[in-house]
Protein backbone atom coordinates (compact mmCIF):
# COMPACT_ATOMS: atom_id res chain seq x y z
CA UNK A 1 0.00 0.00 0.00
CA UNK A 2 1.32 3.46 -0.89
CA UNK A 3 1.27 6.46 1.43
CA UNK A 4 -0.80 8.23 -1.22
CA UNK A 5 -3.65 5.79 -0.64
CA UNK A 6 -3.79 6.84 3.04
CA UNK A 7 -3.87 10.58 2.36
CA UNK A 8 -6.78 12.93 1.81
CA UNK A 9 -4.88 16.21 2.03
CA UNK A 10 -1.45 17.70 1.34
CA UNK A 11 -0.35 21.06 2.72
CA UNK A 12 2.67 22.89 1.38
CA UNK A 13 4.92 25.71 2.54
CA UNK A 14 5.59 28.45 -0.03
CA UNK A 15 9.01 30.13 0.04
CA UNK A 16 11.80 27.59 -0.36
CA UNK A 17 9.29 24.85 -1.20
CA UNK A 18 7.18 26.13 -4.11
CA UNK A 19 8.97 29.38 -4.95
CA UNK A 20 12.27 31.16 -4.30
CA UNK A 21 13.57 34.72 -4.41
CA UNK A 22 15.33 35.90 -7.55
CA UNK A 23 18.47 37.98 -7.17
CA UNK A 24 19.36 39.84 -3.99
CA UNK A 25 17.37 42.17 -1.77
CA UNK A 26 19.85 44.90 -2.66
CA UNK A 27 18.87 44.66 -6.33
CA UNK A 28 15.37 45.94 -5.58
CA UNK A 29 16.48 48.56 -3.05
CA UNK A 30 19.08 49.76 -5.54
CA UNK A 31 16.59 50.04 -8.41
CA UNK A 32 14.17 51.94 -6.19
CA UNK A 33 16.83 54.41 -5.01
CA UNK A 34 18.19 54.99 -8.53
CA UNK A 35 14.67 55.57 -9.88
CA UNK A 36 14.54 58.81 -7.84
CA UNK A 37 18.09 59.87 -8.58
CA UNK A 38 19.70 58.48 -5.42
CA UNK A 39 22.91 56.40 -5.44
CA UNK A 40 22.65 52.64 -5.09
CA UNK A 41 22.84 51.65 -1.40
CA UNK A 42 25.49 49.17 -0.29
CA UNK A 43 24.04 45.67 -0.72
CA UNK A 44 25.58 44.14 2.38
CA UNK A 45 24.58 46.98 4.68
CA UNK A 46 21.03 47.00 3.33
CA UNK A 47 20.75 43.23 3.72
CA UNK A 48 21.98 43.34 7.33
CA UNK A 49 19.78 46.35 8.06
CA UNK A 50 16.74 44.56 6.68
CA UNK A 51 17.37 41.40 8.70
CA UNK A 52 17.50 43.43 11.93
CA UNK A 53 14.52 45.61 11.02
CA UNK A 54 12.39 42.65 9.94
CA UNK A 55 13.23 40.67 13.09
CA UNK A 56 12.28 43.61 15.29
CA UNK A 57 9.01 44.28 13.44
CA UNK A 58 8.06 40.59 13.52
CA UNK A 59 8.66 40.54 17.27
CA UNK A 60 6.87 43.82 17.97
CA UNK A 61 4.02 43.39 15.50
CA UNK A 62 3.79 39.67 14.62
CA UNK A 63 1.80 38.37 11.69
CA UNK A 64 2.39 41.64 9.83
CA UNK A 65 0.61 43.68 12.49
CA UNK A 66 -2.53 41.52 12.64
CA UNK A 67 -3.28 41.96 16.37
CA UNK A 68 -2.48 45.68 16.26
CA UNK A 69 -4.76 46.09 13.21
CA UNK A 70 -1.82 47.71 11.46
CA UNK A 71 -2.35 48.11 7.70
CA UNK A 72 0.01 45.93 5.70
CA UNK A 73 1.52 48.88 3.88
CA UNK A 74 2.27 50.65 7.20
CA UNK A 75 3.99 47.53 8.56
CA UNK A 76 6.23 47.31 5.51
CA UNK A 77 6.88 51.05 5.36
CA UNK A 78 8.12 51.00 8.97
CA UNK A 79 10.28 47.97 8.24
CA UNK A 80 11.79 49.38 5.04
CA UNK A 81 12.48 52.78 6.61
CA UNK A 82 14.24 51.12 9.54
CA UNK A 83 16.21 48.91 7.12
CA UNK A 84 17.62 51.99 5.39
CA UNK A 85 18.32 53.78 8.67
CA UNK A 86 20.17 50.78 10.10
CA UNK A 87 22.17 50.61 6.86
CA UNK A 88 23.12 54.28 7.27
CA UNK A 89 20.75 55.89 4.74
CA UNK A 90 18.32 58.64 5.69
CA UNK A 91 16.08 60.23 3.07
CA UNK A 92 13.67 63.15 3.31
CA UNK A 93 10.03 62.11 3.54
CA UNK A 94 9.17 62.76 -0.11
CA UNK A 95 12.19 60.83 -1.39
CA UNK A 96 11.61 57.93 0.97
CA UNK A 97 7.94 57.71 0.00
CA UNK A 98 8.88 57.31 -3.68
CA UNK A 99 11.56 54.74 -2.91
CA UNK A 100 9.25 52.79 -0.62
CA UNK A 101 6.39 52.74 -3.12
CA UNK A 102 8.71 51.23 -5.72
CA UNK A 103 9.94 48.55 -3.30
CA UNK A 104 6.43 47.75 -2.04
CA UNK A 105 5.14 47.39 -5.60
CA UNK A 106 8.06 45.16 -6.61
CA UNK A 107 7.55 42.72 -3.75
CA UNK A 108 3.81 42.71 -4.35
CA UNK A 109 4.36 41.43 -7.89
CA UNK A 110 5.87 38.29 -9.42
CA UNK A 111 9.14 40.11 -10.25
CA UNK A 112 11.31 39.05 -7.27
CA UNK A 113 10.21 35.41 -7.32
CA UNK A 114 10.66 32.27 -9.38
CA UNK A 115 8.57 29.09 -9.28
CA UNK A 116 10.42 25.80 -9.06
CA UNK A 117 9.66 23.86 -12.26
CA UNK A 118 8.14 20.91 -10.36
CA UNK A 119 5.76 23.02 -8.23
CA UNK A 120 2.79 23.44 -10.56
CA UNK A 121 2.93 19.85 -11.91
CA UNK A 122 3.08 18.42 -8.38
CA UNK A 123 0.17 20.47 -7.07
CA UNK A 124 -1.96 19.60 -10.08
CA UNK A 125 -1.03 15.93 -9.79
CA UNK A 126 -2.07 15.88 -6.12
CA UNK A 127 -5.44 17.45 -6.92
CA UNK A 128 -5.97 15.05 -9.83
CA UNK A 129 -5.44 12.22 -7.36
CA UNK A 130 -8.38 13.56 -5.38
CA UNK A 131 -6.40 15.20 -2.59
CA UNK A 132 -7.22 18.55 -1.04
CA UNK A 133 -4.19 20.84 -1.43
CA UNK A 134 -3.54 23.63 1.06
CA UNK A 135 -0.95 26.38 1.39
CA UNK A 136 0.48 27.20 4.84
CA UNK A 137 2.75 30.25 4.86
CA UNK A 138 4.10 32.95 7.12
CA UNK A 139 3.10 35.56 4.58
CA UNK A 140 0.78 38.52 4.15
CA UNK A 141 -2.35 38.78 2.06
CA UNK A 142 -0.56 39.68 -1.18
CA UNK A 143 0.78 36.14 -1.47
CA UNK A 144 -2.77 34.83 -1.68
CA UNK A 145 -4.34 37.60 -3.71
CA UNK A 146 -1.54 38.69 -6.05
CA UNK A 147 1.83 36.95 -5.92
CA UNK A 148 0.90 33.26 -6.20
CA UNK A 149 -1.67 33.88 -8.96
CA UNK A 150 0.85 36.03 -10.85
CA UNK A 151 3.28 33.09 -10.67
CA UNK A 152 0.71 30.69 -12.11
CA UNK A 153 -0.16 29.05 -8.78
CA UNK A 154 -3.89 29.64 -8.59
CA UNK A 155 -6.52 28.72 -6.07
CA UNK A 156 -8.85 26.30 -7.81
CA UNK A 157 -6.31 24.80 -10.19
CA UNK A 158 -3.15 24.36 -8.09
CA UNK A 159 -4.46 24.64 -4.53
CA UNK A 160 -7.78 24.54 -2.70
CA UNK A 161 -7.29 26.61 0.45
CA UNK A 162 -4.68 28.83 2.04
CA UNK A 163 -3.64 29.65 5.59
CA UNK A 164 -1.52 32.82 5.61
CA UNK A 165 -0.20 34.20 8.89
CA UNK A 166 -1.00 37.82 8.01
CA UNK A 167 -4.67 36.89 7.54
CA UNK A 168 -4.96 34.48 10.48
CA UNK A 169 -3.01 36.19 13.26
CA UNK A 170 -1.02 33.03 13.98
CA UNK A 171 2.25 31.95 12.40
CA UNK A 172 4.60 29.00 12.14
CA UNK A 173 5.96 27.35 14.23
CA UNK A 174 2.78 27.74 16.31
CA UNK A 175 0.93 24.40 15.87
CA UNK A 176 -2.37 26.29 15.74
CA UNK A 177 -1.71 27.31 12.14
CA UNK A 178 -1.69 23.61 11.24
CA UNK A 179 -4.90 23.02 13.18
CA UNK A 180 -6.51 25.86 11.22
CA UNK A 181 -5.39 24.16 8.01
CA UNK A 182 -6.99 20.87 9.04
CA UNK A 183 -10.27 22.65 9.79
CA UNK A 184 -10.12 24.51 6.49
CA UNK A 185 -9.52 21.25 4.64
CA UNK A 186 -12.91 20.09 5.88
CA UNK A 187 -11.93 18.60 9.22
CA UNK A 188 -9.74 15.98 7.59
CA UNK A 189 -7.88 13.88 10.17
CA UNK A 190 -4.28 14.86 10.85
CA UNK A 191 -3.04 11.35 10.07
CA UNK A 192 -4.62 11.64 6.61
CA UNK A 193 -2.63 14.80 5.89
CA UNK A 194 0.96 15.34 4.73
CA UNK A 195 2.79 18.64 5.20
CA UNK A 196 5.76 19.50 3.00
CA UNK A 197 8.14 22.31 3.96
CA UNK A 198 11.77 23.34 4.19
CA UNK A 199 12.24 24.06 7.91
CA UNK A 200 12.56 21.55 10.73
CA UNK A 201 11.47 24.15 13.31
CA UNK A 202 8.66 25.82 11.38
CA UNK A 203 7.33 22.97 9.25
CA UNK A 204 8.28 19.47 10.37
CA UNK A 205 8.13 19.69 14.18
CA UNK A 206 4.82 21.62 14.53
CA UNK A 207 3.10 19.58 11.81
CA UNK A 208 4.12 16.33 13.52
CA UNK A 209 3.03 17.73 16.90
CA UNK A 210 -0.60 17.89 15.72
CA UNK A 211 -0.42 14.38 14.26
CA UNK A 212 0.22 15.18 10.60
CA UNK A 213 2.64 13.28 8.40
CA UNK A 214 5.51 15.53 7.35
CA UNK A 215 8.67 15.66 5.26
CA UNK A 216 11.21 18.28 4.27
CA UNK A 217 12.70 19.48 1.00
CA UNK A 218 16.38 20.32 0.72
CA UNK A 219 16.39 22.19 -2.58
CA UNK A 220 19.61 24.11 -1.88
CA UNK A 221 21.72 21.34 -0.29
CA UNK A 222 21.75 23.04 3.10
CA UNK A 223 24.21 21.83 5.77
CA UNK A 224 21.22 21.59 8.14
CA UNK A 225 19.74 18.68 6.17
CA UNK A 226 21.90 16.12 7.94
CA UNK A 227 20.57 17.30 11.30
CA UNK A 228 17.04 17.08 9.92
CA UNK A 229 17.64 13.44 9.03
CA UNK A 230 19.12 12.75 12.47
CA UNK A 231 15.92 14.19 13.95
CA UNK A 232 13.96 11.53 12.10
CA UNK A 233 12.71 13.60 9.17
CA UNK A 234 12.53 12.30 5.62
CA UNK A 235 14.46 14.79 3.49
CA UNK A 236 14.04 14.86 -0.29
CA UNK A 237 15.60 17.07 -2.99
CA UNK A 238 12.42 18.19 -4.76
CA UNK A 239 8.71 17.62 -5.31
CA UNK A 240 9.31 15.08 -8.06
CA UNK A 241 11.02 12.91 -5.44
CA UNK A 242 8.01 13.44 -3.15
CA UNK A 243 5.69 12.30 -5.92
CA UNK A 244 7.76 9.15 -6.44
CA UNK A 245 7.78 8.42 -2.70
CA UNK A 246 4.04 8.88 -2.35
CA UNK A 247 3.36 6.58 -5.29
CA UNK A 248 5.73 3.86 -4.08
CA UNK A 249 4.11 0.71 -2.75
CA UNK A 250 6.67 0.75 0.09
CA UNK A 251 5.87 4.26 1.36
CA UNK A 252 2.87 3.57 3.59
CA UNK A 253 4.72 4.16 6.86
CA UNK A 254 7.47 6.41 5.50
CA UNK A 255 6.45 9.74 7.02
Amino acid sequence: MSLLSRLRCITVDVTGTLIAYKGELGDYYCMAAKSVGQPCPDYKRVHEGFKLAYTEMAKKYPCFGFAAKMPNIVWWKTCVRDSFVRAGYKYDEETFEKIFRRIYASFGSSAPYMVFPDSQPFLRWAREKGLKVGIISNAEYRYQDVILPALGLNQGSEWDFGVFSGLEGVEKPDPRIYEIALERAGRIAAEETLHIGDSLRKDYVPARSVGMNALLLDRFTTPDAEEWRKSGAIVLPDLEAVRELLSSEKSASAC
